[in-house]
Formats: C-alpha cells, structure tokens, sequence
C-alpha cells in the first residue's frame, strides 16, 4: 500500500484510519483482479476450486490458471452428490508457467460418472505475497491502480482496453489459446 500511495504522490502523516486507505486498497485489488483476468496468471498465492463435468482430454487435463503450486483435493461426484477422494497415487501435476496439467499416473484420468463432476482443488500464484511478485507484474498493477485512481471519477462510457504502459508489462504473459486442433 505504501508503494501505491508514494507511486500517487499521496500525503503522509494523516491519520491511519483515514477512508483512503479502503479506496486505495478496492483500486490495488481491481488492478489485480484486471490483469490476472488479461493473463490468466495469478500474482498472490490463494485457495481455489474448479468443477468439470468432462475431461478435454483424458491424458491430462490443463488448469484454467497459472502458476500451479500443488493440487491440494480431487473428489469425483456422482449425481446423487456421493463423492469419492481420488487418491494423490492416481495423478501427478505438470508444472507449467503457461499451462499446467493434471496428468495421471497411469494411462487415463478417472472417468467421471455419468451425471457427475470432477471437483479439483488447488493453490495458485506466483508468491505467497506482494513482495515476492515478478517485478514486472508489480510495476503493473501500480500503474493499473493509479490509471483508476486518477480516472475514478469518469462517467462516459469510454475505451475499455488497460493502459499501453500495463499492457507492454503483461502481454508477455498471455497464454495463447488454440482450439482447432491445436492442443489446449
């Protein structure tokens, strides 16, 4: 918070409960939010969950984001919601910066039953916090945050592309996505 804050030039010694903080904080997670959905990369380390009812390809399945740290829970669901832990025996994560994989152990992912759903929980990120952060990534989201900050109060409907300066820091990190025979 306080790189953002000397990033906007913002005044110190004013009371540290001050509302600005919150606003600041909200504009920070935006930006986040903003290129982690632009890159599909996740900068700070978190919990999630995915659900498939099928599997793209039963020699290993990519993750929806990137970096994957471990894959923490895989239950299969029936469509009576009876679930079964799949064992860490039966698959393997493929670290990848682009596009991880759960791959299995043997020579296909379990089938999941009919009516039911594959439900993956894993830890994504590229640092446990900010500090830990690709510098590039972090120069980013700064310059994001502020490009809100200093537009918050604009009303008409405008262009809705990020910053020329935030897209030249993170478009090296788009994952290219081919569906047409290519592999996904």
């Amino acid at each position: 918070m306080n790189e953002f804050k000397a990033h906007l030039r913002l005044g110190t010694g004013f009371s540290d409960g001050d509302v600005q903080d919150m606003v600041l904080e909200s504009f920070l997670r935006a930006a986040i939010a903003a290129i982690e959905a632009r890159t599909g990369k996740i900068l700070v380390e978190r919990a999630f969950s995915w659900t498939l009812t099928r599997w793209r390809d039963q020699g290993g399945q990519s993750l929806p984001v990137a970096p994957v740290r471990e894959i923490t829970a895989f239950k299969l669901r029936n469509r009576a919601d009876e679930e079964e832990l799949i064992g860490a025996a039966y698959y393997r994560l493929d670290q990848d910066t682009q596009r991880p994989l759960m791959r299995p152990t043997g020579s296909c992912l379990p089938v999941i039953p009919p009516g039911g759903v594959a439900d993956i929980s894993f830890v994504a990120g590229y640092a446990p916090d900010w500090n830990g952060l690709p510098a590039d990534f972090g120069q980013a989201v700064i310059l994001l945050a502020a490009h809100y900050y200093e537009h918050r109060h604009e009303t008409r409907a405008g262009e809705t592309a990020i910053p020329l300066g935030v897209a030249g820091l993170v478009e090296r990190y788009r994952t290219v996505r081919l569906f047409a025979g290519g592999r996904t």
